[in-house]
């Protein structure tokens, strides 16, 4: 069953013209656990995401048709072979439209730097240029049914404990040679339509406040111009996110994006400034 899909015809420039304060900051925030907000009488469709690395959860799972389960990412991981696992991607894609599922919240591309890593079975492995590649085939598999990925966790979220507060202390050189690189071979050879901020600090500041992260190497010199969204709950404030370039708090109904409203209406609106490219 085909998705459903926004008008092809939409106007985005002039729609943005037209939308109210109060529809930009309701657009800034999930509905649910699952889905983003819609604007029905704006032409503007609710998204569905699911999670599912290896395997698609949302309707049609629960009772009724079982998911199609891969092989975890690290056993992906281990067979070197880029066609195969666009093949999984494609594979994936075919499950998630059945399933009316519009963004897979995957790849995971972080890295497996310790063997405590409560979620590394979702990550290919340890090598930044295994990971990348690998995960670009992924993308274009999923992506080439009209599904959008989600790639996830930028960045350096590399152990799940306390990670809300966890603050990886590292170079720039190391960030990027290691921590950084398989996210920029994975934007080289495929074009995820999304991005998933992580929950960790770097250097102190949060990845979802990051404008080293989000804007310098993420937009300028990476030239990404897809959707930055948070983990789910890893939204810690309001102008800093924002301005940062985080564009979508996950889930709804929303925590700070509430207060982004009443913070714009203030005179400390002049701080924030609401993107098209979030």
């Amino acid at each position: 069953m085909p998705l459903p899909t926004p008008n092809a015809t939409l106007d985005v420039d002039a729609l943005l013209k037209e939308l109210t304060l109060d529809e930009k900051v309701e657009l800034l925030a999930g509905r649910g656990a699952s889905k983003t907000t819609g604007l029905p009488h704006r032409g503007i469709p609710s998204l569905l995401t699911s999670d599912g690395p290896h395997g698609i959860r949302g309707a049609r799972s629960f009772g009724r048709v079982p998911s199609c389960m891969l092989p975890a990412a690290t056993s992906m991981g281990a067979t070197f072979n880029v066609d195969l696992i666009r093949q999984a991607g494609n594979l994936l894609g075919e499950e998630a439209r059945f399933r009316r599922i519009h963004v897979l919240l995957a790849p995971t591309v972080c890295l497996q730097r310790s063997p405590l890593l409560g979620r590394g079975f979702e990550a290919f492995g340890e090598d930044p240029l295994l990971s990348g590649m690998l995960a670009a085939a992924y993308i274009n598999g999923v992506q080439g049914q009209g599904v959008a990925v989600c790639i996830k966790h930028f960045a350096a979220h590399d152990q799940s404990a306390n990670s809300i507060e966890d603050n990886v202390c590292v170079t720039e050189r190391t960030l990027r040679e290691v921590h950084l690189l398989p996210f920029q071979l994975a934007m080289r050879h495929s074009d995820p339509w999304t991005l998933m901020a992580s929950y960790n600090k770097i250097n102190g500041v949060h990845s979802s406040e990051s404008p080293f992260l989000l804007k310098t190497i993420l937009r300028d010199e990476w030239g990404f111009n897809g959707l930055v969204m948070s983990d789910w709950f890893g939204t810690y404030s309001t102008s800093e996110s924002v301005n940062a370039g985080m564009g979508l708090e996950m889930p709804g109904p929303a925590l700070w994006r509430g207060k982004l409203f009443h913070t714009l209406s203030t005179a400390a609106r002049s701080h924030i400034k609401l993107s098209t490219t979030q």
